[in-house]
């Protein structure tokens, strides 16, 4: 009775493997969270004109804002990577290049619109925007993978709206937004299920 209770456990994992992302490391959410406040520490040196990269507050900040993309990508393909390989498991699979594409759907609309609102001379609503477009691109992801990530999606949204509501502390909601709660969700998701080694999904 106990072999067939292991074998179905076994199957089932290897279904869920199969159909969902379950490579996503807290690690990842830690390190994107931390490079999102050294850019947002940046970004506010450069509004207080303690540092200038181009002599232009728009280059300066659109070049920190690539950079903490990058980097964050980077930071998660990483960690993501690694655990993997940790969990003998491929990182590359059709799961994989699906939700990369539900995740960059949201986000390049979401990046369009931010250069709209910048041409128009709205930037006091590009965090707003950022933030927002964010949140649905993690909730349209989060079907294949972890369901925590659809709570960090929403909350990403409800930060949005009050960057929309209170403008003048854009940089504050985003490194709330991209930064602390990255780093909140990261520790969760590392104890929830990289440290116990359980590989819980939706």
């Amino acid at each position: 009775m106990e072999a067939n209770k292991d074998d179905l456990k076994h199957i089932r994992l290897m279904m869920e493997r199969s159909t969902k992302f379950l490579s996503l490391s807290g690690f990842s959410g830690i390190g994107a969270g931390l490079v999102a406040i050294l850019g947002a520490l940046c970004a506010k040196l450069i509004l207080n004109d303690k540092l200038s990269i181009f002599g232009n507050y728009l280059f300066d900040l659109t070049f920190i804002a690539s950079i903490v993309i990058i980097l964050a990508a980077s930071v998660g393909y990483y960690f993501s990577l690694r655990k993997a390989k940790k969990m003998n498991s491929k990182f590359w699979m059709p799961v994989t290049r699906q939700i990369v594409a539900d995740f960059a759907i949201p986000m390049v609309a979401g990046g369009i619109f931010s250069i709209l609102l910048i041409c128009n001379h709205a930037t006091h609503m590009v965090a707003s925007t950022m933030l927002i477009f964010y949140g649905l691109a993690l909730i349209n992801a989060s079907s294949r993978t972890y369901k925590d990530i659809r709570v960090l999606g929403f909350s990403e949204i409800i930060l949005g709206f009050l960057a929309g509501i209170f403008i003048y502390n854009g940089l504050l909601f985003w490194t709330i937004g991209f930064g602390l709660l990255h780093i909140f969700y990261g520790i969760v998701m590392y104890y929830k299920y990289d440290k116990s080694g359980a590989d819980k999904t939706a």
